[in-house]
């Protein structure tokens, strides 16, 4: 699998990585061997960028994720956690899933991008993953601590990159602006930036991805099916994370039509709009188990006919200006 790599740092991602909510039970829990072998499979596609947070099921993503790479040599593998949410002891009982994830409440989160917080958090993910250093520190969702954020966790961060502690630095949101932010006022390696670079939404095409060119600065791009819609279009799905709203459902059956008389899928096609941009380091998918694993790794080296694109675009459902596969360009 190609490799890419993060800014000017030195660290390289391949360009398909495992996002590891899913293990930290993500709406369902999921036992401890499915995600053993979620990981295992992962580990045989050639995947070896591998993304955690504290936040993905109070620490149980870490865990399980540490726990099952500690079968692979430390040298042959990256891995991302991130900063922000703070894990605090908690005896409420009852469940985490007011936060999405199945797992009993055993701890709290507090928002913390101070630079005391940063070094306490990324300790306690070391703790959890059982390493002695990660590859890659992201700022997680900071959207409403703006001001902590770039006055005193980026500091924070590059103080740790200057050390030799983390390889690369950088900030993980759903939004584009602050990341778009990140990219021009700091000296970040990489961006995380989930669900505005999809075949349903096109906006970091406005800021985040030009700047990101202009700056040097890696993207690796998340919810590529918009949390379900782009997986697997029915009434029901979601779109992140809410329910899908009519409109985009039409659009996406259109799509998902559009790549079927193709001779490919839906979800071929998802992934590889994401890899497409020249700014784009690596597309990073959550799976729950060794299916969907190897389905992902299918899927992102599927071709996709260019006949596909052209067609997207002569019927509006794609912008004539997004970048789409190398080699793949409609003439």
């Amino acid at each position: 699998m190609n490799r890419h790599r993060l800014g000017r740092s030195g660290v390289e991602v391949t360009g398909l990585a495992f996002g590891a909510s899913g293990i930290g039970n993500l709406y369902t829990e999921v036992g401890e061997e499915a995600a053993r072998q979620a990981v295992r499979a992962a580990w045989q596609r050639g995947i070896r960028y591998f993304d955690t947070a504290p936040h993905y099921g109070l620490g149980l993503a870490e865990r399980r994720l540490g726990a099952a790479l500690r079968a692979y040599p430390r040298g042959q593998y990256i891995v991302s956690t991130k900063v922000g949410r703070r894990l605090e002891p908690a005896d409420t009982g009852g469940d985490d899933l007011a936060h999405g994830f199945a797992v009993p409440a055993t701890h709290r989160r507090v928002w913390d991008f101070s630079a005391d917080g940063v070094r306490r958090t990324l300790e306690a993910s070391l703790e959890r993953l059982g390493l002695d250093r990660v590859d890659v520190v992201y700022l997680h969702d900071p959207d409403d601590h703006a001001e902590q954020a770039f006055r005193e966790g980026y500091p924070a961060l590059e103080r740790l990159r200057a050390e030799g502690v983390v390889g690369a630095i950088g900030a993980g949101m759903n939004q584009t602006a602050m990341l778009t932010r990140f990219v021009r006022d700091t000296d970040v390696d990489v961006v995380l930036c989930a669900g505005r670079h999809t075949l349903l939404d096109q906006s970091a095409l406005t800021d985040l991805l030009p700047a990101a060119r202009e700056h040097g600065t890696s993207v690796v791009l998340g919810g590529a099916f918009n949390s379900g819609l782009l997986a697997n279009p029915r009434p029901d799905a979601t779109y992140d994370y809410a329910p899908a709203p009519a409109g985009l459902l039409e659009r996406a059956l259109r799509i998902e039509e559009a790549a079927e008389r193709h001779g490919t899928t839906l979800r071929a096609a998802a992934l590889a709009f994401c890899a497409a941009h020249p700014a784009v380091a690596s597309v990073l998918v959550g799976a729950r188990s060794a299916a969907e694993v190897h389905d992902c790794a299918d899927q992102f080296a599927a071709p996709v006919p260019a006949a596909l694109w052209q067609e997207l675009r002569d019927t509006g459902l794609l912008p004539s200006g997004a970048p789409v596969p190398a080699g793949e360009e409609p003439s």
